[in-house]
């Protein structure tokens, strides 16, 4: 059961196939979705997901802590007295403690495995990213470096990662000091938990779940990722002492490529909103290692691993990536090691797997001391991951490369804006252009097909009629057509029946890439 719910969560589509992840489409709004600022944080986070077995409970061995269950005492506390306290202020939310540590496994690997002080401060700055327009949003400093160190631009600050404008409208007092700092996880924790229940949403349901986790980062995969590990934690957890919790090896803040360097200030912490390059979480997410603060230590190993790549880790969703994952092993002089084993693990949300179909595969250095892993297939889920390195028998640091699954095919649509139709007319001259490498794509299959809002098949609602005037609710359809134009994709009319509410047009490739469109019925 644990595989199959892994399994549903992690679908092989971008962003995922069993929920919609996407909310409104451009130009909709809802009140319980509304937000008159950015998102807690920036956009980075971790991705690693949580094992496919269930938790496992404490044991009487010594060190119980490595298991991914393991939730830091203060943390947990904390996350357990902010979820009670938005119960009996806000009880309709309907919050749990779980989603709260879910999002600080995702946003800093729980305060860098809880390295957190008695008041729950975290010992050096969990800073995101600088939100400078380089590869994140841009956003201008809003609170004069008070926060993050920064006077120029903002960051997402603390275990929760807030940017200090959100953090200016959710800041909360969790711990009853007189002080309200997202630094402090339970000044943190109470004020995400405000956020997440704001606009009346309902969180016991499957969309206003859904919702308040977009409104935290609007990202389909961040979205997947949040939710298993609520799954994951709902199944069981365990106290372990502060410091002692897993560190995430991905890229972001409180990761373990988290050098603590680049921040200053008291704290901080947020991210943009995609909310997503700019306006995110409470708090903000890092970058490709969010400098925050280490932890841990900092004594250099005996030996290193290191990435030896000619440029980025890039491929098309369908496709496999022509540069393969290669690190070289020295020693503490530099000198290089052969003959050491090198353990290479794809972690992340997409479903990019060795050739063969595994995440992980082997290879020992040669004379050079390089080891070079198979081919990496893209599969068809477009996003971010990461292939770490890690030395089997040697003590080595461990390394982590940063790959990018890009969609094959971009989408667009003329024209533009919200699609809006009456009950018993029709979506008519729905045109959607494909391209790839910015040339129009031609002779691309495409299916088109009439879900819900929450990604799921449906029996009512807009949809096609097949040559014989049924309903038919997929279609599948080539560029071009025999007549039309290179790379653009006319569908037939969308015929509505008799209920209302906004409906999704998915169009998928054979690749995997996707694109929803919005289609709106009213009275």
């Amino acid at each position: 059961m644990a595989a199959a719910t892994m399994a549903a969560l992690t679908a092989s589509q971008a962003p995922g196939a069993d929920v919609d992840h996407r909310t409104d489409g451009p130009g909709t709004e809802r009140a319980d979705d509304a937000r008159p600022d950015q998102a807690p944080g920036d956009d980075s986070y971790h991705t690693e997901l949580p094992p496919l077995e269930s938790p496992a409970p404490p044991r009487s061995s010594p060190d119980p802590s490595p298991s991914e269950s393991g939730i830091p005492a203060t943390l947990l506390a904390a996350y357990k007295q902010a979820a009670r306290s938005l119960g009996t202020s806000d009880p309709a939310c309907g919050l749990r403690w779980e989603l709260l540590a879910a999002i600080g496994k995702v946003e800093s690997g729980q305060a860098r495995g809880g390295a957190v002080d008695k008041d729950g401060t975290t010992l050096k700055p969990i800073l995101g990213p600088v939100l400078n327009g380089s590869g994140f949003a841009r956003i201008t400093d809003t609170d004069g470096g008070r926060l993050d160190g920064d006077k120029r631009f903002d960051r997402a600050v603390g275990p929760l990662q807030f940017i200090p404008s959100t953090w200016a409208r959710w800041s909360a007092d969790g711990n009853g000091d007189g002080r309200r700092d997202p630094a402090n996880i339970h000044d943190a924790s109470l004020a995400a938990a405000r956020y997440l229940c704001a606009g009346e949403r309902d969180l016991g349901s499957k969309t206003g779940l859904h919702r308040a986790v977009l409104s935290y980062n609007d990202s389909r995969a961040y979205l997947r990722t949040v939710l298993a590990w609520y799954d994951f934690y709902r199944k069981g957890t365990h106290k372990v002492p502060d410091g002692s919790g897993a560190v995430p090896t991905t890229p972001g803040a409180g990761g373990a490529d988290d050098s603590g360097k680049g921040g200053g200030g008291s704290h901080g912490g947020s991210k943009p909103h995609k909310p997503g390059k700019g306006g995110g979480h409470e708090g903000g997410h890092g970058g490709d290692g969010g400098q925050g603060g280490g932890g841990g230590d900092q004594s250099p190993a005996p030996g290193t691993l290191k990435p030896v790549l000619a440029g980025e880790l890039t491929a098309y969703t369908g496709g496999s990536f022509e540069e393969r994952p290669r690190v070289r092993a020295a020693g503490k002089s530099g000198k290089a090691l052969k003959g050491v084993r090198i353990e290479y693990t794809i972690k992340g949300a997409t479903d990019a797997r060795f050739t063969g179909g595994s995440a992980k595969a082997t290879a020992t250095t040669g004379a050079d001391g390089t080891a070079t892993a198979p081919v990496v297939e893209a599969g068809g889920t477009a996003g971010e991951f990461t292939i770490t390195a890690k030395a089997t028998g040697r003590d080595l640091t461990t390394t982590a490369m940063k790959a990018t699954v890009k969609p094959k095919y971009t989408f667009a649509r003329k024209p533009g804006g919200p699609l809006k139709a009456p009950v018993d007319a029709k979506f008519e001259d729905v045109e959607v252009t494909l391209a790839h490498e910015k040339e129009a794509a031609g002779d691309v299959p495409v299916t088109a097909t009439v879900i819900t809002e929450d990604g799921e098949e449906n029996t009512k609602g807009p949809y096609f009629t097949d040559l014989f005037g049924n309903e038919d609710r997929s279609v599948t359809k080539s560029t071009g057509g025999l007549l039309g134009k290179k790379g653009v994709l006319e569908l037939p009319a969308i015929h509505t029946d008799g209920h209302t509410g906004t409906f999704v047009l998915r169009l998928t490739t054979e690749d995997g890439s996707t694109y929803d469109i919005d289609l709106t019925v009213t009275e």
